[in-house]
């Protein structure tokens, strides 16, 4: 979708998706990431997830399209990052969290580093249906062969609702990731605002790279 949209919602405030605390499905299913060293997390706002995951001791990669949304992550902890320029993004970065301000598609595996793991709660379900391929497979091309993946989306009739945020739900999730396993770990109502009062589904799903694709039961 046009970048546009996105410079709007955040100059004029329109940022519902942001929560305010670390993601509930993330915090219930953070062994999901064990073992991993560098989590990668795409278009991830100022979210308080970076955080959270710097703080039990993984180095946190955020990529966010909006630079001011970048800015406020680390001046709302009152933390002064270093700021660099590098060919199309410009990254922020205080200890062990790096947040790319730019846009995703532009991003390069030398800009993210060696990432093993991605946390994607705000990447699949922003953007729509024509979208999604072209953000899998770049996605893909910038991870470790065997990484894995803690994915959090939603599942709703997509037509009570136009999006952002869209309708992704598990089958969905399996055909943009055909070649790794993916299963479904919770589900739960939406609790806030109009998801839960078109009887919006959140679910966390694990993904697994580089991993025979077999038959999964839910």
């Amino acid at each position: 979708m046009d970048p546009q949209f996105w410079f709007e919602r955040w100059a004029e405030g329109r940022i519902g998706f942001h929560e305010g605390r670390p993601n509930a499905l993330l915090v219930r299913h953070l062994d999901e990431l064990a073992g991993a060293r560098r989590i990668l997390v795409p278009l991830c706002g100022k979210a308080l997830d970076l955080a959270f995951l710097a703080a039990q001791g993984f180095e946190v990669v955020g990529v966010e399209l909006v630079e001011s949304a970048v800015a406020a992550f680390f001046a709302e902890r009152g933390l002064v990052p270093e700021v660099e320029r590098r060919g199309a993004v410009v990254c922020y970065r205080h200890d062990t969290i790096s947040i790319l301000a730019g846009d995703f598609f532009h991003v390069t595996r030398d800009d993210v580093g060696a990432c093993d793991a991605v946390y994607d709660r705000a990447a699949t379900i922003a953007l729509p249906e024509s979208m999604r391929r072209r953000y899998a497979d770049h996605l893909r091309s910038l991870l470790e062969r065997s990484a894995r993946a803690l994915l959090v989306t939603i599942d709703y009739p997509q037509e009570r609702m136009p999006g952002p945020p869209f309708s992704v739900p598990l089958d969905a999730v399996r055909a943009l990731h055909s070649d790794a396993m993916v299963e479904r770990l919770a589900a739960s109502p939406a609790k806030d605002g109009r998801l839960a009062e078109i009887g919006a589904e959140e679910l966390a799903i694990r993904v697994r790279f580089g991993e025979a694709t077999r038959p999964v039961w839910v």
